[in-house]
């Protein structure tokens, strides 16, 4: 071994420099602390100094770089930054929704599903799309039939996120599912149906945030940011929507430089 790495990795323990050219069968045990040792050695020096993984491609997971942006949200249009009561009272409710579903978790899992609801597997992204969003969303069509009119189809227009849904879903699905919906935001407009859902899912993560999570919800943030600024019919219900989740991701979950200003 050489000294420099000698300096930076001193031995712990006393032991002699291992003869390459002794007999080394692998196969036996050794019997002696000193003969262990001494085997560690040659097995090390064995080793070759660059080993080259053999890595297959189509093994990797699609979308691993994740992009973390410092910048903070943009401020509210005027008149309509929510006020600091008002943002403290949404925290307040928030973790009171948060504290009954772990409480009654375990319950609701118990309650059987109805016949039409089929939970997509967590991989699933376009499954998950369809069910929480609905096809009507999904595709992009807002037209009714007439057969629409006598009954709820929730493949046509999204199955909402039950407790007896949510509770079934592990912090992994609630991650995947988040991504999703956000992925979609990014290019989609805000809706009534994505906004139950992300409460939701909100309401479903836990703290501490992974990385991955953390990444997630400021990424929404700053996009609801963005769609409340382009709000061109100041829509007050919408508004109000996208200010409860940027007050959620800031204030509830610690991420303070995204929180609106009090007005």
């Amino acid at each position: 071994m050489d000294s420099g790495v000698e300096e930076l990795m001193p031995r712990l323990l006393p032991v002699d420099d291992c003869d390459l050219s002794e007999d080394f069968d692998p196969t036996v045990p050794p019997r002696t602390p000193q003969e262990y040792l001494k085997r560690v050695q040659i097995e090390a020096a064995r080793c070759p100094d660059v080993v080259v993984a053999q890595i297959d491609p189509k093994k990797l997971r699609k979308k691993q770089t994740v992009n973390i942006s410092i910048s903070g949200c943009q401020p509210a249009p005027e008149g309509y930054s929510p006020t600091l009561k008002w943002q403290q009272q949404q925290v307040t409710n928030f973790s009171a929704i948060r504290q009954s579903l772990n409480k009654h978790r375990n319950h609701w899992r118990s309650q059987h599903l109805d016949s039409n609801v089929t939970m997509p597997k967590s991989e699933d992204e376009e499954g998950w799309k369809k069910f929480c969003l609905g096809e009507r969303v999904y595709s992009e069509t807002d037209t009714l039939s007439d057969n629409e009119n006598l009954g709820i189809d929730y493949i046509k227009v999204g199955f909402p996120p039950l407790l007896s849904i949510v509770s079934r879903m592990n912090q992994a699905t609630v991650t995947s599912v988040l991504e999703y919906l956000i992925s979609w935001f990014g290019e989609k407009k805000f809706t009534p149906e994505l906004g139950r859902w992300l409460y939701a899912l909100l309401a479903c993560l836990e703290k501490p945030l992974l990385p991955e999570a953390h990444s997630l919800i400021r990424q929404l943030a700053r996009r609801c940011s963005e769609v409340r600024v382009q709000e061109e019919s100041k829509n007050e219900e919408q508004i109000s929507a996208l200010n409860l989740i940027i007050c959620l991701v800031s204030r509830y979950f610690d991420q303070r430089d995204l929180a609106d200003e009090p007005s």
